[in-house]
């Protein structure tokens, strides 16, 4: 069984990320969605939260998908699930210095985890969860972005 991981803090999953799960879940067995416990990045939304609301947003992938939080480093969870695949999304020229880096460390750390790259859709590349939460701070309408579950939750914690 092929097991992949797409990793990340899903601050809140947009629907650039739902794209990326939808097309991952082709390449693999079963997809584990690793929701990356960073309090260095400042959250809006709790660990726990956050699984829920993607577990509420992949639940129509069925049980092809998990989701499940981490904090250890993304090399030893991958080894942890027994994943051969982590899948990352790229959606402009600036997020491939970065991933280019983590994915020389990540090979160096262990070379039998391949990473896959997906190329946003093009409808999706400007969708940035940060982008998100600061547009909806500012009173503006984020429903093309994210589903209404996930809109509803973010708007209730910036007005509340």
């Amino acid at each position: 069984m092929s097991i992949g991981l797409y990793p990340g803090t899903f601050d809140p999953i947009t629907n650039g990320h739902l794209d990326i799960i939808g097309r991952a879940v082709k390449l693999v067995d079963r997809l584990v969605i690793g929701v990356a416990r960073n309090d260095d990045k400042g959250p809006l939304f709790t660990t726990d939260q956050r699984v829920e609301m993607v577990r509420a947003e992949v639940a129509r992938f069925g049980e092809k998908v998990e989701v499940r939080a981490f904090s250890s480093l993304l090399m030893h969870f991958a080894e942890e699930l027994e994943a051969k695949v982590i899948v990352r999304g790229l959606r402009a020229v600036a997020d491939f210095e970065y991933e280019f880096q983590m994915t020389a460390m990540n090979q160096r750390l262990n070379a039998d985890i391949e990473t896959v790259f997906l190329m946003a859709d093009p409808r999706h590349q400007a969708i940035a969860s940060r982008l998100v939460k600061e547009i909806a701070r500012l009173d503006g309408d984020i429903s093309s972005f994210v589903s209404p579950a996930v809109q509803a939750a973010v708007m209730k914690k910036v007005k509340g």
